[in-house]
């Protein structure tokens, strides 16, 4: 058991604190830490949330965007060091835990009612 405990100090101090409450459904902008050559920048990236998996440090979201016409996913661990920062752009009314459904619309047929009960 002692084992167990150094893991979960070790990943308490990794954990990010200023993160905000986010739901399948929100929109999101992630900004992701990029590098090129030796520099490094942030690049956002602007997507619907589709899935989460919770897991203390191993928490992760799938986010869904249509770049030129094709679906893109990307999986973001959120306590990353490679994961800047997450913004709340709008939030989104849903009834399911995963929106893989969304993956079979196409145009004005993935659009997602917008909930207002909570803050942004």
């Amino acid at each position: 058991m002692k084992a167990q405990e150094i893991i979960r100090s070790i990943e308490a101090e990794q954990l990010k604190s200023n993160l905000p409450v986010i739901h399948v459904g929100d929109t999101v902008r992630v900004g992701v830490r990029i590098r090129e050559g030796g520099k490094e920048r942030v690049q956002p990236y602007e997507g619907t949330v589709i899935a989460m998996r919770n897991g203390s440090i191993n928490e992760t979201i799938t986010v869904r965007r249509v770049f030129q016409g094709v679906g893109v996913e990307r999986v973001f661990l959120i306590h990353s060091p490679r994961v800047e920062s997450i913004k709340i752009i709008r939030r989104g009314r849903v009834r399911r835990a995963k929106l893989f459904y969304l993956r079979d619309r196409v145009g004005k047929a993935t659009r997602i009612k917008q909930r207002f009960d909570r803050g942004i």
